[in-house]
């Protein structure tokens, strides 16, 4: 189904798919390393700086230009994490020159832009320019600030803080606000160098184009410097033995409380009931036929939403609902007689039927873009446990009940936090 053909080049990976399926060629670069209080910053800031100019494009305004040029190709740049990892993605997408009149060498020359933005940065007495880089510190700010406004995302974020105290996977992705302003051009500068020389990179290329074209291609344009790779992290989630369910309240001046209930799965990406527990959340509360959203929301009435996701590399469930703080008590339990009916088989044959027939059509659909191809794809870089495409579809399908209870019962409670209203505002 899908064709990726992976090879080592001067000490990073390129990963060519090669589809008559777009019109468009994909280029995505990863970066990866491993999550840590020290680097969240740097790294949260990095990718926007290297998106603001080159060296024959000193301005970011130059660069869209260019970008224009290229018959409106588009570069965007983002953070992730997956488990304990920082990802940094540069994504540029360009038109396939093979459906266009003139043929301008397009995939040449997105190559090679990629390549500048990231080796070639504009600079300025050999660091960072400062203008950009106070500028884009200026952006992360808000960036980081906009999670305090958001309250959902605020809960989820306070939820994970205090469920993993101590573990790196408690830091934001985009970093700490009081770390911003040590930042400057010189230890960006500094911190940009040991990123190339040690972070795990993965350079993927999809389009109608030949493996060795993209190989020439990558060859002549990317050219690292001495690579130091460390020796691969694989961060297996430690078990936390789990004594006493952390319960968490915070007030605020908010409308609606936001309750977020942290579970640990104890199984990974990597471990063999993978599929079985995508099956359990699905039914639990991934979906709009789920568990959750029928009992909590449409049932009881108690929520203006409630459901359930994975974070697949650490282990863990998050359970989100929107309650009034005087329906806490109830949603909790609600949430907990739902989990307790999985652990006992509590559901239908037909509610496995539909959780795998949704898990299916989502798959497709992720991996009918480019971009969801490669989220799906780098999963297997994350893990270092490759699951082909057609291995989801028929080991979902395979999935049984009595493997969706055993998985069940292996999930632990761990934090429930809870956003509410001040006494007034009630």
């Amino acid at each position: 189904m899908i064709n990726e053909k992976v090879r080592a080049v001067q000490g990073f990976r390129v990963h060519t798919i090669e589809t008559d399926k777009y019109k468009t060629n994909t280029l995505v670069l990863k970066m990866k390393a491993p999550l840590s209080k020290e680097t969240v910053t740097f790294r949260a800031l990095l990718p926007y700086v290297l998106q603001s100019g080159t060296t024959t494009y000193p301005s970011a305004k130059q660069l869209r230009t260019y970008l224009d040029e290229l018959y409106g190709a588009t570069l965007n740049v983002d953070l992730t994490k997956k488990g304990e990892h920082h990802i940094i993605t540069i994504r540029l997408d360009v038109a396939n020159e093979k459906f266009l009149k003139e043929q301008t060498p397009l995939l040449n020359k997105a190559v090679q832009l990629l390549s500048e933005i990231v080796l070639q940065p504009a600079l300025e007495k050999g660091r960072f320019v400062e203008k950009i880089v106070e500028q884009e510190k200026r952006s992360l700010k808000q960036r980081i600030q906009s999670v305090y406004d958001d309250k959902m995302r605020y809960a989820n974020l306070r939820l994970v803080e205090e469920m993993c105290k101590g573990e790196p996977y408690a830091l934001h992705t985009d970093g700490q606000l009081e770390d911003v302003d040590h930042i400057t051009p010189e230890n960006l500068f500094d911190y940009y160098q040991k990123a190339l020389q040690e972070d795990e990179i993965d350079l993927y290329i999809i389009g109608s184009i030949p493996e060795e074209r993209v190989l020439e291609l990558v060859q002549s344009h990317f050219s690292f410097p001495a690579r130091t790779t460390r020796p691969v992290i694989n961060q297996l989630t430690e078990k936390k033995t789990i004594t006493n369910v952390n319960e968490v309240k915070e007030e605020q001046d908010v409308k609606q409380g936001k309750l977020n209930i942290g579970y640990r799965t104890n199984v990974t990406y990597e471990d063999d009931d993978y599929y079985a527990l995508q099956v359990f959340n699905g039914i639990f509360g991934g979906f709009s036929h789920s568990k959750l959203f029928i009992n909590v929301r449409e049932k009881a009435s108690l929520a203006y939403y409630a459901a359930s996701r994975l974070e697949s590399h650490k282990g863990l469930m998050m359970v989100m609902a929107g309650v009034e703080p005087v329906n806490y008590e109830k949603a909790v339990q609600i949430i907990r007689d739902q989990m307790e009916g999985m652990k006992k088989g509590d559901f239908t044959d037909d509610e496995m039927t539909q959780t795998k027939a949704v898990i299916r059509n989502q798959l497709l659909e992720t991996i009918d873009t480019p971009r969801g191809l490669v989220e799906v794809l780098y999963h297997n870089v994350v893990s270092k446990r490759k699951r082909p495409i057609e291995e989801w579809l028929s080991e979902t399908d395979r999935v049984s009940r009595e493997e969706v209870v055993r998985v069940a019962n292996n999930i632990e409670l761990d934090t429930i936090y809870f956003l509410t209203g001040m006494e007034g505002t009630k």
